[in-house]
């Protein structure tokens, strides 16, 4: 039997396991991917509280992707909680060194503030998110603020995101995939958007109260997709529709402060 393919999660561990790490190999294993990662920080944090972050240093970001790449036929590679340059910049290194044709398709979820609204991202990160590594990326999944960070405006509409797609998309030669879900709207519309095409991606608006790490799934989703050799654009369907079905059915629990929910990821 063949071996299923390999895709690398680069991002934060989530102590709660709704986000980060956690929810990245819950999902590289619905999709019959296997799971390998890169721990750049470890985070205390339940859906709504980010406690404390430890950050892990850069050269050990650095060699545990490093010995991934050598010893395994690595698929994609993910990337959500980053914190720093020196962080990005390690990853870069290793990337950058590589030929074109031989690097994995890459989907960076440029991840730099908690759904509770706790920066994960220092200031100058920015700036090394930007120059070197959208430039690396196959696609860019920012959520609404995060695009607004990337662009330096406003973005108060679908229409108005769909066309700030086209300008990013153009500017750093990558794809984005745009999500919209905090805009107002009946529908949960992202856009998946390239030089070239801009392509409605929508599903039913879900509510499933107090929970986060919808951006990580999503991210993860589309990068399984990507190992397993999809295209972009259905690699994209399903990882918005998985989702999609992971806030329908997510599992809530009434612990001592309150209900608090977790996606369903398996």
């Amino acid at each position: 039997m063949e071996p299923p393919p390999i895709a690398i999660t680069i991002a934060g561990s989530d102590s709660s396991a709704g986000a980060g790490i956690q929810a990245d190999l819950k999902t590289f294993t619905y999709f019959h991917v296997f799971g390998q990662s890169v721990v750049t920080c470890v985070v205390a944090e339940v859906p709504g509280k980010v406690e404390a972050i430890q950050v892990i240093a850069a050269d050990v970001v650095r060699d545990q992707l490093r010995l991934s790449m050598e010893y395994y036929p690595v698929r994609s590679i993910k990337t959500g909680m980053l914190y720093s340059e020196a962080i990005i910049s390690s990853i870069c290194d290793i990337l950058e060194a590589m030929p074109a044709k031989d690097r994995p398709p890459l989907v960076v979820d440029p991840v730099m503030v908690a759904s509770a609204g706790d920066p994960l991202l220092q200031p100058d990160a920015i700036g090394a998110y930007r120059d070197r590594l959208f430039p690396l990326a196959t696609v860019i999944t920012p959520n609404l603020h995060e695009t607004e960070v990337i662009c330096g405006h406003r973005i108060k509409s679908l229409t108005q995101l769909a066309e700030i797609g086209s300008e990013l998309a153009e500017t750093f030669g990558s794809a984005f995939l745009l999500k919209g879900g905090h805009l107002p709207a009946d529908l949960a519309t992202d856009f998946l958007v390239t030089k070239s095409s801009t392509i409605s991606l929508v599903e039913p608006f879900v509510n499933a109260g107090v929970t986060h790490g919808t951006g990580c799934t999503l991210s993860a989703a589309l990068a399984a997709g990507l190992a397993l050799g999809d295209s972009l654009e259905t690699a994209a369907r399903r990882a918005k529709l998985f989702v999609t079905r992971a806030l329908s059915e997510a599992t809530t629990w009434c612990g001592p402060l309150g209900p608090i929910s977790a996606l369903k990821q398996w």
